[in-house]
């Protein structure tokens, strides 16, 4: 997995706060995984992430309007690449785990890849006009 991250990396974006452009992570990927994969399941089994990796450097980005007003910016946080690659595992070993074991049901939307809150108005829009067709009664409570 370390592996296929490291590959897919954006070889345009510039280097972050480590120092380390991710030209570097990509033509090293045979040096590299066997040591972040350790680096990452280390960090799963003590819960610790490595301060470098959590440090930012946050910029602000002009949005539109006055330019003197900071309320027309937005902060962008550069981070670790490595650290960036470690929160893709964690990520992914997560939601491998909520689906294997069915943590979270299939009626639960808005935080699930494929489900958006749009599926969730979508569901209850059709749910509600089929109780409507068959004249039954329909309660709803937020």
């Amino acid at each position: 997995m370390v592996s296929d991250l490291l590959h897919f990396l954006d070889m345009h974006k510039s280097m972050e706060l480590d120092g380390i452009h991710p030209r570097v992570l990509r033509e090293l990927i045979e040096v590299l995984t066997k040591t972040l994969s350790v680096i990452c399941q280390l960090s799963w089994l003590t819960g610790e992430v490595s301060l470098d990796w959590r440090l930012a450097n946050v910029t602000p980005i002009y949005k539109k309007g006055q330019k003197e007003d900071p309320g027309k910016y937005r902060p962008v946080s550069l981070t670790s690449v490595l650290g960036k690659v470690m929160e893709q595992i964690m990520l992914s070993t997560i939601m491998r785990h909520i689906q294997d074991n069915e943590t979270i049901r299939p009626s639960h939307h808005g935080f699930m890849k494929g489900r958006p809150c749009l599926t969730n108005l979508i569901s209850f829009y059709n749910k509600v006009t089929c109780l409507v067709d068959e004249v039954m009664a329909v309660d709803v409570v937020y």
